[in-house]
């Protein structure tokens, strides 16, 4: 057997210090045990606590209770504190109960065994005091470990969750695993598209100065970061040239199929590879650490995508604005107002005023069916078709200008499971008569506007009624042919046309009377917030009536108003 192997195999076995103040005793022990285990040797307690200041933890200490200066009870007492997992026997020559005691509860001792001992007994007790010391320190090993990894990983975790940003917590990782795990330095590499980026979080041991530069860019380190980027596994290797011998160990930062970075960690001086425990805790904790990379990842990326779109339903919003007239010719036979608020950046309400060039003005006001881009789509096509209808050269009447939009947006609307609900109206300065049609819309009101602000002047009771236009139509998009037919009224000066969207008569009454009421505002409720109005028509005095008790807009709302002057 070569001295290497005997010294190898003298260092596995265990540890047991002997404590006698009679040589002979010493030197019987010492014979008895020496093939077995690793014995030290002591003639007094104070020299036994030397050596246990020198050597460390036993596995087992057998010490003579009647000694000078201090006695083996005293001595076990004081090796407690220190050293709690280590097996205690006491010999004595003496039987009183009151020093056993003692020796038992202060001391912690296993055993106790009266001289002169019987040799097979001593060493069957020994043997499992062996066994007991082996079980006591692999329960006490897994605990410290258990709580060490607990330890870390809260460490890790709490740093993580410090930082949202994904940058932010590639650096806490470097820093909190260099710091926690003893590291001289300590480098993350960022993976980026399946490669190796340029991008290092680093971390260096403020009381070592590690030469940075020397340890990413020597070969070595490279050869080892690049194994462990393309085997998704744990590299380790010692390098021993030059003046610092170095460990460096190679973790990948990955989760399912995703590689976010390699960790590298050097310590220097090391005379063998990083111990397995250390390496199965890091790779336990990289592992959670890969897991919230993975959701900050997704994170910024969501975060990204909800930028990009939020600008491009921005760029919508604005389209869709412009898509619907900003203005429109004064027109000297009538008064027009138009308001239209989506419920989000785009949405599906439209309204349309339109001078036809013999003299007819036509207005108009739809809600396509959902919300959003799929509804602001549909309501881009439904203006151009309408817009075609309208610039007709003779004036058709709404029930066919609604009848020619359906024919022209069956297809599309009946495939993507949608429908158009409009209200379309035509006035005429010379007959000073009113067309309209609906196709499933809320109901036009009509009113003398003149006589309500009269009575009202004069604290008069309100007789004035809303002309419900109820004209019934199915909405545009259930059949492929639409059928219904026009209504006519006459309008005088005075007289108010009023189109809204269900956004408006859906809306939470604010006159219900309780705070927590779902009561919808209704066409009722809408007459009753224009009696209230004082003056003339204000379409956005009349909106924020409607919003008053709404703090969320559910739906678009869209009101149009034509005044007859």
């Amino acid at each position: 057997m070569s001295q290497g192997e005997r010294r190898e195999r003298r260092s596995k076995k265990a540890k047991l210090m002997v404590v006698d103040d009679e040589r002979d005793n010493l030197d019987l022990l010492y014979r008895t045990f020496r093939r077995d285990f690793q014995v030290y040797r002591a003639e007094s307690a104070k020299a036994a606590l030397e050596i246990l200041d020198q050597e460390g933890e036993m596995a087992i200490i057998i010490s003579d209770q009647r000694m000078p200066e201090m006695n083996g009870t005293e001595f076990l007492g004081k090796s407690v504190e220190k050293y709690p997992d280590t097996i205690r026997i006491l010999l004595t020559g003496y039987t009183d109960v009151e020093d056993l005691v003692e020796a038992i509860n202060a001391g912690k001792v296993f055993k106790y065994i009266v001289k002169p001992w019987n040799p097979t007994e001593l060493k069957a007790l020994i043997e499992q005091a062996s066994d007991t010391y082996q079980v006591i320190k692999q329960s006490t090993n897994n605990l410290r470990r258990s709580l060490r990894r607990e330890s870390i990983q809260n460490t890790v975790m709490t740093a993580l969750r410090d930082k949202l940003d994904y940058n932010s917590m590639l650096q806490n990782i470097s820093e909190t695993v260099g710091k926690n795990f003893e590291a001289d330095f300590c480098c993350l590499q960022s993976v980026e598209e399946n490669k190796l980026t340029e991008h290092r979080f680093t971390y260096c041991n403020p009381s070592e100065a590690a030469d940075e530069a020397n340890l990413l860019n020597a070969p070595d380190s490279q050869a080892l970061i690049q194994a462990a980027f393309e085997s998704h596994q744990t590299q380790s290797q010692r390098y021993a040239e030059g003046d610092r011998p170095y460990l460096h160990l190679a973790v990948p930062l990955s989760y399912q199929e995703s590689l976010f970075g390699i960790l590298s960690l050097y310590q220097y001086d090391t005379d063998g590879l990083w111990p397995d425990e250390d390496v199965q805790l890091l790779e336990s904790i990289i592992e959670q650490a890969s897991l919230a990379l993975s959701q900050a990842k997704l994170y910024e990326r969501a975060t990204q995508l909800a930028n990009q779109l939020q600008s491009e339903l921005e760029v919508a919003r604005q389209f869709q604005a412009n898509l619907l007239r900003q203005s429109w010719p004064e027109i000297d036979a009538v008064d027009v107002q138009a308001y239209c608020y989506p419920a989000r950046e785009v949405g599906g309400d439209f309204f349309e005023v339109y001078v036809h060039p013999q003299g007819d003005i036509w207005v108009a006001v739809g809600d396509v069916s959902g919300k959003g881009v799929p509804a602001a789509l549909f309501m881009a096509s439904a203006i151009s078709v309408l817009r075609r209808e309208l610039s007709q050269d003779t004036s058709q009447e709404p029930n066919e200008v609604i009848r020619n939009l359906n024919s022209s947006l069956i297809d599309d609307l009946t495939s993507n499971n949608s429908f158009i609900t409009m209200a379309v109206a035509r006035y005429r300065p010379s007959t000073q008569e009113l067309a309209y049609a609906s196709a499933g819309h809320v109901y036009p009101l009509v009113w003398s506007h003149k006589k309500l602000m009269e009575q009202l002047a004069a604290n008069e009771p309100v007789t004035v009624e809303p002309n419900i236009l109820k004209v019934r139509g199915i909405p545009v998009g259930i059949l492929p042919v639409w059928k219904a037919q026009s209504g006519q009224v006459k309008m005088e000066p005075g007289d108010v046309l009023l189109l809204t969207s269900d956004g408006i008569t859906e809306a939470k009454d604010p006159g219900a009377g309780q705070p927590d009421s779902e009561a919808m505002l209704n066409q009722e409720g809408l007459w009753r917030l224009l009696i209230e109005q004082p003056g003339k028509l204000n379409l956005t005095q009349l909106l924020d009536s409607v919003r008053a008790d709404n703090a969320i807009q559910e739906d678009d709302q869209t009101l149009l108003s034509l005044e007859v002057l």
